[in-house]
């Protein structure tokens, strides 16, 4: 029983750092209509943001703020000079796009910061032992950050003017054009949004692992996986998604070799994809 409860906890930590980059996924894709796979390195670029202020003698309580802020910039700048260029053309030439940008972001990456394994401390953190579970604090952090963000997210979507039309251009963009709605802000609001959470997502893995210049492009498998699991294009959807991801990846190491772990989200994706593309609460085909 102490085993099935331990992976729960595993599953709930890493099921929160899928859930906040399968928003961004989700919100990106329910305005833009298309998948954008640089979104795992927007992540990185985050987490490496961070980095930098924690480097500077700031404390990750605080180098967050400024780390959110730099990943939106560089959103909004990708989506200003390339992506809203291409808006007029077929989804597929805004997906081969978005892939030239993750290589560009991870090179950039492994140019400014190096190719090493990197911490944001030095030093083991002892977990603490309740009722014979093993917890990091490092875990409470992530697993109370991640909800916070969930609630202040809901209020944003619910009770702003921004985040109604948000939903609306999600439900119907041209109408939502018709009706007055500022499309190029709100697209410009998505992306900061978008990147944000992608930011935290990654301060979030780098806090639990190591930071790494791929630790977000191997993430971008399990983190579609929630996207499509809660239906592609609902935010809502992509939380539960993520949650049940992770919790499948590490319940599945009581029969397989935990190296073959992330082959649980490539197995749920495919099925998704084979028997229903909306997800399982009705999303985007």
């Amino acid at each position: 029983m102490e085993q099935l409860l331990q992976l729960f906890i595993y599953g709930l930590v890493l099921g929160s750092i899928y859930a906040l980059g399968a928003i961004g996924v989700s919100l990106t894709f329910g305005i833009l209509r298309f998948a954008n796979f640089a979104h795992g390195d927007l992540m990185t670029l985050g987490a490496y943001f961070a980095l930098t202020f924690v480097g500077w003698g700031w404390p990750l309580g605080v180098s967050w703020i400024p780390a959110a802020l730099a990943t939106a910039v560089c959103a909004v700048g990708i989506d200003q000079w390339v992506y809203r260029r291409l808006r007029r053309e077929a989804p597929v030439i805004l997906l081969i796009s978005s892939f030239g940008t993750a290589l560009i972001l991870r090179s950039l990456v492994q140019i400014l910061w190096g190719p090493d394994n990197q911490v944001y401390r030095q030093g083991i953190q002892i977990p603490w032992e309740v009722g014979g579970l093993r917890i990091k604090p490092d875990w409470v952090v992530i697993l109370a950050g991640t909800a916070l963000l969930v609630v202040a997210l809901h209020l944003f979507l619910q009770h702003t003017q921004v985040g109604k039309a948000m939903r609306a251009m999600a439900d119907n963009f041209d109408l939502a054009k018709v009706t007055g709605i500022d499309t190029e802000q709100i697209i410009l609001w998505t992306w900061t949004l978008g990147a944000a959470l992608a930011c935290l997502a990654g301060i979030f893995l780098g806090l639990d692992t190591r930071l790494h210049p791929t630790m977000g492009w191997r993430l971008l498998l399990p983190v579609f996986a929630a996207a499509i699991l809660g239906g592609i294009g609902r935010p809502y959807g992509a939380i539960a998604g993520g949650l049940v991801i992770g919790l499948a990846e590490e319940f599945s190491t009581l029969v397989i070799s935990p190296a073959y772990k992330t082959g649980v989200a490539f197995a749920i994706l495919v099925l998704l994809l084979i028997f229903r593309p909306t997800g399982l609460v009705g999303g985007r085909a």
